[in-house]
């Protein structure tokens, strides 16, 4: 019998799997050999580890050393006797604290005997269970009579004493000090990788990236980020410790309980282990405060103490210390708790949370290892609108309504519009065929329609009644295209413009006259498809036929923004072509506006124009050398961010002016007085950032109104924009750093934090004055509803 052939394209598939399964096996043979080295190296790795920890540590401390002239040697030698100095004075008090506590222990006894004796009365009298073990006692009688009632002429068995062989005193002095040769050489040896890993830093930098190998600049961000962390993570331990472990001594000694330096030492350390650390630290004052006073009232205090300690800690220095930054989630934490514990014991459990933090940091820039960034981290391992998404597939609406609003909450209800709604459409659009089925499609269309509900109740328009609407809104084909509608329309009426969704339906001339557009002044017409064209251009024909003054605004937002230059407004016969909420939102705006002939200035304060106006009056702008630096700074911003232009621009009391640049710029006019370029007073940029005093960053200027119709970017080529304040040292903003490339380009935070560094420099050339230190971005949301707090 000839068996079927596999059906056609089987055979890569097949391929792929077998390649995914051998992949799988070779990871999990990997990690089990890495598991059995780490077990077994234990005596090897363990003081390694800790070594690494601590030279992270001292590092800054070392390194702060070097900068101020010392040699390396100096600078390793006087940080180690410092450490050793102050552990040695915090050993000293510690034992003189417990030498004296020892002595005072016998007094105690009575204390303790008697609360022991006053609990013990008061427990006793005829319990629950007493009448049962009672009879549990009587059988056990009855059934060791009959059981041994033939054994009673046996002669009992002879008891044998084994006497051991004398010791001499020398194996005795070595079984005594046996358990501490151990802990005393591991310190050794610590001490030892300690030192020679400070006086060898470089060195171990370059094995680590030689080891990594591949992309340089990926592992050297890696070793830069994991030791900022842990030595952060350490240090803000430490300071959380101590700040924890003072308050503690001085209340215990304000409350009487011996021994409170010790104590409070005690507690300092304990707190570097994870969970049980707080817990161990705690047990030993409340015991000798049990001990100590006759009555409670010294418990309860040093209870009260401790919860208090420890809300404080934990609610309010903690934040403080670390900021709002999370690295690893509880359950990633506990269970690395869990794995190293096991695999080295109690140090283990110490060093989980920085070798965890290790991890991390390895997973987020090693591809290949990228699950661990997934499994450890804390950070939302699916995106908002994929886990808005989700939850309407899984018939959760009321899970994705709660997902939304907080969004809101963060941002406002457009910009969930146009960040997550639009997203989930978008997604909904593309699985509409391939992957979802009918019931899932039907979850959807339901689910977005309880959000939006929602949305609107929570979030009401405040518009006048009977407004007649200025915009309608139609859907083009889908149900998602009435959804998008109904986005825009709520988001148009927060800004208080009237607008309405009509019902979509085919495109024929009864749907166009039914569609009652008198009095509206702006139709936009809402399309998923990824090729809306034929669609867009018959129905766009057909309203121009019935309301000729009508303005038209393609809502084109299925196709992929690199494409939309083929989808042009002019060939649709449309008057403008938007693919989000806030670009639509925006453009209608400027619509209207010109509607009424009328236009938006910025309104300045004018104790900053006048700080300003000094400023620049002060700046010899025409001095060569001070042009050239700035042309310099142009020219450095250029190559660093790889973009076509960078120009430097002071908002000058007519015009903005063009100080630096890495080009001959073309468009402009000469300022007779400064010698400088001028922009024309319609194409301003710096003063864009004046109303938030803060970068603006424009992947696509097309996808912008205002800017698409610069005439200076224009005549610049421009098609992405992103700037950058320069602000002086009481914070007013002379002007702007500006990027600008023929291509669509988008900045990612750290690059947008490094340029607003540069436009610092800038400033700071200009003035002479240090600007003042930028706003950091706000961190993102979790996915974990607890995150360990982690420097980054």
């Amino acid at each position: 019998m000839i068996p079927p052939l596999p059906p056609r394209g089987s055979g890569p598939l097949i391929q792929s799997q077998q390649g995914d399964l051998l992949r799988l096996a070779a990871g999990l043979v990997i990690s089990a050999i890495i598991v059995a080295a780490l077990y077994y190296g234990q005596a090897v790795l363990i003081p390694l580890a800790i070594a690494f920890l601590i030279s992270f540590a001292l590092g800054p401390v070392v390194h702060w050393l070097v900068r101020r002239g010392l040699s390396r040697i100096l600078a390793v030698a006087l940080t180690m006797v410092l450490v050793l100095t102050v552990l040695g004075a915090v050993g000293t008090l510690v034992g003189i604290q417990m030498r004296s506590l020892s002595a005072q222990l016998p007094t105690y006894q009575t204390t303790i005997r008697s609360k022991i004796e006053d609990l013990g009365a008061r427990m006793k009298g005829p319990g629950i269970l007493e009448g049962a073990m009672q009879t549990v006692d009587t059988v056990q009688k009855e059934v060791a009579e009959v059981v041994g009632g033939g054994e009673e002429n046996e002669v009992p068995p002879q008891r044998v004493r084994v006497i051991p062989e004398p010791v001499s005193p020398f194996e005795t002095a070595l079984l005594w000090l046996s358990p501490l040769l151990a802990p005393l050489a591991t310190a050794g040896i610590v001490l030892v990788f300690v030192v020679l890993i400070l006086l060898d830093q470089g060195d171990l930098r370059d094995r680590l990236l030689r080891l990594l190998g591949g992309n340089m600049f990926r592992s050297t961000d890696a070793l830069e980020e994991a030791s900022r962390r842990i030595s952060k993570y350490l240090l803000m331990q430490l300071v959380v410790n101590v700040t924890y472990a003072i308050p503690m001594a001085l209340g215990l000694w304000l409350i009487g309980v011996p021994g409170f330096i010790l104590w409070g030492t005690l507690a300092a350390v304990m707190r570097f282990i994870p969970y049980v650390g707080p817990i161990l630290s705690a047990v030993f004052p409340l015991s000798l405060a049990f001990a100590v006073d006759p009555g409670w009232n010294m418990v309860l205090m040093t209870a009260g103490l401790i919860l208090v300690l420890e809300l404080v800690s934990n609610n309010v220095i903690e934040p403080l210390l670390y900021g709002t930054s999370t690295g690893l989630s509880v359950l990633s934490l506990i269970a690395a708790a869990t794995f190293w514990t096991a695999i080295w014991g109690p140090v283990g459990l110490v060093l989980s949370t920085p070798l965890t933090v290790c991890l991390l940091v390895v997973g987020r820039y090693i591809p290949q290892l990228s699950i661990l960034e997934t499994l450890l981290g804390s950070s939302p391992a699916l995106s908002r609108h994929t886990r808005i998404y989700q939850r309407l597939i899984a018939n959760d609406p009321d899970d994705a309504i709660d997902i939304a609003e907080d969004a809101i909450e963060e941002t406002s209800v457009t910009q969930f519009y146009n960040d997550e709604g639009m997203e989930v459409l978008c997604q909904a659009s593309i699985d509409y065929i391939n992957n979802a089925r009918a019931e899932h499609r039907l979850r959807i269309a339901n689910g977005m329609d309880e959000l939006l509900e929602a949305i609107r109740e929570d979030h009401p328009a405040d518009l006048p009644e009977g407004a007649a609407p200025r915009v309608a809104c139609i859907p083009g084909k889908w149900e998602i295209d009435r959804q998008a509608c109904e986005m825009l329309v709520h988001s148009l009426q927060l800004d208080g413009v009237p607008a309405v969704s009509r019902a979509y339906g085919s495109t024929t001339s009864r749907y166009v006259a039914g569609l009652e557009l008198e009095g509206v002044e702006i139709v936009v017409l809402s399309f998923f498809s990824s090729e809306p064209d034929a669609a867009a251009r018959n129905l766009t024909r057909r309203l121009r036929a019935r309301w000729p003054r009508l303005k038209i605004v393609l809502g084109l937002w299925g196709v992929p923004l690199e494409e939309l230059d083929r989808h042009g407004a002019e060939m649709l016969g449309a008057d403008a072509v938007v693919a989000s909420i806030n670009e639509a939102a925006r453009r209608i705006l400027l619509l209207l506006r010109n509607a009424e002939d009328k236009t938006v200035g910025i309104v300045q304060d004018p104790q900053a124009v006048e700080a300003r106006n000094e400023t620049l009056k002060k700046v010899p702008l025409d001095d060569p050398d001070l042009r050239e630096d700035l042309n310099d700074l142009a020219i450095r911003a250029a190559d660093v961010f790889d973009v076509k232009t960078a120009a430097i621009i002071a908002i000058g009391p007519r015009q903005e002016l063009l100080i630096g640049a890495n080009r001959e710029l073309p468009g402009l006019g000469i300022d007779p007085q400064a010698k400088v370029m001028v922009l024309p007073q319609d194409a301003s940029m710096a003063s864009l950032l004046l109303a938030e005093a803060r970068s603006l960053i424009v992947p696509d200027i097309e996808r912008d109104p205002l800017l698409a119709e610069n005439a200076v970017l224009r005549a610049w080529s421009a098609r992405a924009l992103a700037a950058a304040p320069m602000r002086q040292a009481d914070g007013v903003v002379l002007g702007a750093l500006c990027l600008i490339h023929d291509e669509v380009r988008d900045l990612e935070d750290k690059e947008r934090e490094l340029l607003e560094t540069l436009a610092a420099e800038v400033a700071e050339r200009l003035t002479g004055e240090a600007a003042p230190p930028t706003e950091n971005p706000a961190e993102p949301s979790l996915s974990a509803t607890v995150g360990q707090q982690v420097p980054e």
